[in-house]
């Protein structure tokens, strides 16, 4: 291939989005209409009031970065609103030439008493679906010069919450007020797990992962390690966000003890100064032995850069990142946003930035591209994946 990596190259492949948060990724004139019909204040009611103020280009560090979920959050309560958050989602990815995602979100966060994590999960799944009939049924698909659009819906459980969170969590620490703390967030993700592989087995809904999202430091994954072997043992397929804000022995953790297929972030890999286990002597060779035993097992990173360099004050340039580090591990690695507006970015400007940064060759570019899709939890048979992957290898190649 002698194609010139350029933004429009970019944007006419074949993309994944692997590691894509529905409550960070609404249309900036969309919350500002919903929080206006459900009577929602927001600190400005413009779209460069919102940026200026909440969704930032920079942040002074992850809480900042966390601000705008709660506004997100507040417009997220009822099927038509998540329904149409979701459908625009897929159309946003639609039209930059993204034809697989995997939209993540705590189901639990925005049930009430009105409306059960089920109906929750039933609208996103119905606005997702609204955008796959629309883009699937178009002549291009139907002649084959363009390849169809899938998606998943990965469930995510939280390794810390509070009763302020959601009406749920709130019913959740009052009927176990005597229990610890993290047997109550062990319990909302086990009822998570259990929910999840029901509605996959019994009603066919999309979900294809199930997730552990939130702060690291002392909330290990291995306190949600039930709902993980429940999910393992139903053959639902596991990603836990580790290495985000901690270091190595996270990622060890979530995969060990918790079965992940995949890992979320995984920025610390290589950070030996991280590690806190004083049995661990030699930490740059933990590091690379731990490195090796992800690239030999193919367990996929989801990488996203730009929400790094937002929320690490040690990395607040891109050049910091150690993904040269990963390529050159010859780790599987596929490039994600992580939170469209929060992170401000696309999936296409993450791959620039990354063949930018990383002096990315077309041979690079194409590996990290398709990683998705192969290490994608697609919503099918082996043999249907096979056969979207090879479309989109084709459908990639033509494009070259």
């Amino acid at each position: 291939m002698n194609t010139i990596i350029t933004e429009e190259f970019l944007r006419r492949i074949p993309k994944t989005d692997i590691h894509l948060h529905l409550d960070g990724s609404l249309r900036l004139p969309t919350l500002i209409e919903l929080a206006r019909q459900q009577r929602v204040k927001l600190p400005s009611t413009t779209t460069d009031g919102l940026c200026r103020l909440v969704f930032k280009e920079r942040y002074a560090d992850l809480t900042e970065y966390l601000r705008g979920f709660a506004y997100t959050c507040a417009v997220m309560r009822d099927p038509e609103s998540l329904e149409r958050i979701a459908c625009e989602l897929a159309e946003d990815n639609l039209a930059e030439g993204v034809r697989y995602i995997e939209v993540r979100f705590a189901p639990q966060l925005h049930a009430h008493e009105k409306l059960t994590s089920e109906q929750v999960l039933r609208a996103v799944s119905r606005g997702l679906e609204r955008a796959q009939r629309a883009h699937n049924r178009s002549a291009a698909v139907r002649r084959g010069e363009d390849v169809p659009f899938h998606f998943g819906i990965i469930v995510c459980a939280l390794r810390f919450f509070t009763p302020a969170m959601s009406a749920y969590y709130q019913q959740l620490f009052h009927v176990m007020s005597y229990a610890p703390a993290k047997q109550v967030f062990a319990t909302a993700s086990t009822e998570l797990a259990r929910a999840a592989v029901s509605l996959v087995r019994d009603q066919g809904l999309p979900i294809v992962g199930f997730d552990l999202a939130g702060a690291e430091a002392g909330f290990p994954a291995d306190d949600h390690r039930g709902a993980f072997q429940y999910c393992h043992s139903h053959f639902l397929k596991k990603t836990i966000h580790a290495g985000e804000a901690y270091g190595p022995e996270s990622i060890f953790r979530a995969i060990t003890d918790c079965y992940a297929n995949r890992i979320g972030h995984g920025t610390w890999l290589f950070a030996h100064t991280m590690i806190k286990d004083p049995s661990i002597t030699n930490r740059e060779g933990y590091c690379n032995q731990l490195a090796e035993y992800i690239a030999s097992q193919r367990i996929t990173l989801e990488v996203c850069l730009t929400s790094n360099t937002q929320t690490h004050p040690q990395m607040r340039h891109l050049p910091s990142h150690p993904l040269r580090q990963m390529l050159d591990h010859d780790l599987s690695i596929s490039l994600c946003t992580d939170n469209r507006l929060v992170s401000h970015t696309t999936l296409t400007n993450e791959l620039l930035q990354a063949v930018r940064q990383s002096k990315m060759t077309q041979r690079a570019l194409r590996n990290v591209a398709l990683a998705g899709f192969k290490g994608s939890f697609f919503p099918g048979t082996y043999r249907e994946k096979r056969h979207f992957v090879r479309q989109v290898i084709d459908c990639y190649d033509a494009v070259s």
